[in-house]
């Protein structure tokens, strides 16, 4: 499909000379004529003229007053004047108030009214490709604004504080609330509890929660790390220490003007210790192999063992070092201090293993979900991740149920108040021999029956019992279906 012709608007009081002037452009352009200016202001209203040639001389209006007045209500339209006058004065002064953008003076030749209306029109769409450039480039600003916005706010949200997975009720909330203050407040920070609790991820949401959030964010973990690589892997080497002969850059000069998390602080050895608390203090630090010093703008979070008070009390860290870092201490609580939480974050780990592994998984049936909310979890979040990534390799159907859950967290019942489910503390507690035996009894029963989801036949044969007697111990000990089931006499 072809572009349409450019419109050019002919306005002369003289039939003979629009006759003319349409001649010379009608092979080129769509022409529209008008033998007065209020004509031809009815035909700018309706048409869209992109050039328009008028006539100096006509009997309602000059050319110049004409042209004056569709100059504010159609500005971007090319003005074109013809004229028996050369007086420079006038042209300066129709230039000024018009906006004229050539005269022609009679007799004008065709060719010249040709070379005339093809520039006024090319000038048209140049001015228009430009507006329009203008536009997108306003336009490019505002979304490239807008997306780096998003991606910010997305940081935040997937990597900040409401990545920190809790219930209304939960110990995290008070944590988190603290959490929020300190992430604002360019100070080192400090975080406690065991391994596992998620102190990483916290210290992520302290990072993205600061001023710094726009910048790196590095982390080590010094647990079970040489010193020696400890010291490359944070300061850096110099060309000749490691193999290759280059220059390693670490993670402190990495981290200039972010953060920088460093776990396990409570495993560094004496020497690093001294170097951290260079570190944090004065911000300095030598690369290995090195004599100079150097200097980096960061932010330092540190997580530590629940009990970093007592080895600074035994003399195992610095007390300079921990009162360095201990600008604010926040104690991570552990998974089994969490009640209620244990079920969001199943939840979580299964949607996110089931995308993963490209397996449909719904969520967990009551009595999974009584077990795991129960358990002490004493390897914390790590081990809740591999308990449902275990739970979903062998589920059959997408609802997880309590047969699949491992016999370590099905050997007791549930209980509000959370429940040991190890059979050592029966064997290693006092009191008589009938009640220590009774108690695991009543956890094997009970792992049992779950494993074969209450299917009390199949129970009874892998235990050598009859399914009276498992009946009667059953009773004996109140042990019911925490699905309500009712007994099934026909069970295979």
């Amino acid at each position: 499909m072809t572009s349409p012709r450019p419109a050019v608007l002919l306005v002369d009081d003289e039939p003979h000379s629009l006759a003319a002037m349409r001649m010379a452009l009608e092979d080129e352009f769509d022409c529209l004529i008008a033998p007065d200016a209020t004509r031809a202001a009815e035909i700018m209203a309706e048409e869209w003229v992109q050039v328009v040639i008028c006539d100096q001389r006509m009997p309602d209006r000059t050319g110049v007053e004409f042209l004056t007045e569709i100059r504010e209500s159609w500005p971007d339209a090319v003005r074109i004047i013809i004229t028996g006058y050369t007086d420079p004065g006038a042209m300066a002064q129709a230039v000024n108030d018009a906006g004229i953008h050539q005269f022609l003076t009679k007799p004008w030749h065709p060719d010249q009214l040709l070379m005339a209306a093809r520039n006024g029109a090319r000038l048209f769409q140049l001015a228009r490709e430009n507006e329009r450039m203008a536009l997108e480039m306003r336009f490019l600003t505002s979304t490239t604004q807008t997306k780096l916005d998003k991606r910010r706010a997305a940081l935040r949200e997937g990597m900040g504080f409401d990545s920190l997975l809790r219930s209304p009720f939960s110990t995290m909330n008070a944590l988190v609330e603290t959490a929020r203050q300190v992430a604002t407040f360019d100070v080192p920070v400090l975080l406690t509890g065991e391994p596992g609790t998620g102190k990483g991820r916290l210290a992520r949401a302290l990072h993205y929660g600061s001023l710094r959030s726009d910048k790196p964010f590095h982390a080590i973990n010094l647990a079970g790390l040489p010193e020696d690589l400890a010291a490359v892997e944070l300061f850096g080497a110099k060309r000749g220490v490691l193999p290759g002969g280059v220059n390693r850059i670490g993670l402190a000069q990495k981290s200039d003007r972010g953060t920088l998390f460093i776990e396990g602080v409570d495993a560094a050895s004496p020497g690093m210790q001294l170097a951290l608390w260079r570190l944090v203090s004065e911000g300095s630090f030598t690369p290995v192999g090195g004599q100079e010093v150097l200097t980096a703008n960061l932010r330092i979070i540190a997580g530590a063992g629940p009990d970093i008070a007592q080895r600074v009390a035994d003399g195992d860290f610095r007390t300079d070092l921990y009162y360095a870092l201990g600008v604010t201490e926040l104690p991570v609580p552990p998974l089994r201090a969490r009640r209620g939480d244990v079920a969001i974050l199943a939840q979580h780990f299964l949607d996110e293993l089931a995308r993963q592994h490209g397996k449909t998984a719904h969520g967990f049936a009551p009595a999974a979900l009584e077990f795991l909310e129960n358990y002490d979890w004493p390897g914390n979040l790590s081990e809740l991740r591999n308990e449902v990534t275990r739970i979903l390799i062998f589920a059959q159907s997408p609802v997880m149920g309590a047969e699949l859950i491992s016999r370590a967290i099905l050997q007791a019942p549930p209980g509000d108040s959370g429940a040991d489910r190890r059979a050592e503390p029966a064997l290693t507690a006092q009191g008589p021999l009938k009640d220590r035996v009774e108690l695991i009894e009543m956890r094997i029963l009970r792992e049992t029956l779950t494993r074969h989801r209450w299917n009390k036949s199949r129970a009874a044969a892998e235990l050598g019992l009859s399914r009276v007697g498992l009946r009667a111990k059953l009773d004996r000990y109140g042990i019911a279906d925490p699905a309500g089931r009712l007994a099934e006499e026909e069970e295979e």
